[in-house]
């Protein structure tokens, strides 16, 4: 059983440890923002840049889900 749904579990595997990835690259980022004291104008655009990143992450997640329902359809 658990052969039958290798793939599935393979995939769900590793949005789950990206997205750990992405909430940890998260936290220390604002642990050196803080301790390097950055004006607000700075953290800003780093958190927006961050956003960027990980919506362009999802954004694919999403598109690859779509092409490939397309395809099979």
């Amino acid at each position: 059983m658990l052969s039958e749904y290798y793939e599935q579990i393979e995939a769900i595997g590793t949005d789950i440890a990206l997205g750990i990835l992405f909430l940890l690259i998260g936290l220390a980022i604002q642990d050196v923002l803080k301790r390097a004291d950055v004006p607000k104008f700075g953290r800003v655009m780093v958190w927006i840049v961050l956003f960027l990143g990980c919506f362009g992450f999802i954004a694919k997640g999403i598109i690859q889900v779509i092409w490939e329902s397309q395809l099979a359809g």
